[in-house]
């Protein structure tokens, strides 16, 4: 199992506990290339299946012997994939004998989302061009 941590992103220490995310405030280059990892993490489409595939599992995790069959690929590439999601902090994994189940990590999918969440209240200008 990994023990690796991502930090908390856009987390304000004032008084306030305001969490700006993405959109509220400018990361700083630290955020930003912790984030990036994560977002490239995703940016695969076998990634984001593996992710969808052990965060929809009944129960909250899924042994990899069950995730290989779903893909046209071999079992060493479907490791690779895994362990940059691993990586990135997203899925936690446990060996058990000869397999090894996988989870989801939801502080991590939950800081994304507060990240890219726009604070309550603030609308976006329409862009221009677009019919209403």
């Amino acid at each position: 199992m990994s023990n690796q941590e991502l930090p908390v992103l856009g987390q304000d220490t004032s008084v306030e506990g305001c969490c700006p995310g993405l959109l509220s405030a400018p990361l700083d280059e630290d955020q930003a290339v912790v984030l990036a990892k994560v977002f490239k993490a995703l940016g695969d489409p076998v990634r984001l299946r593996l992710l969808s595939m052990i965060a929809s599992r009944a129960g909250g995790e899924v042994c990899v012997c069950d995730l290989t069959p779903a893909f046209d690929l071999s079992q060493p590439t479907i490791s690779h994939h895994l362990k940059l999601l691993r990586e990135a902090g997203l899925i936690a994994s446990e060996r058990r004998g000869t397999w090894v189940y996988y989870r989801l990590l939801p502080e991590t999918t939950d800081r994304l989302a507060g990240i890219l969440t726009r604070p309550a209240g603030d609308c976006l200008p329409e862009p221009a061009g677009l019919p209403a």
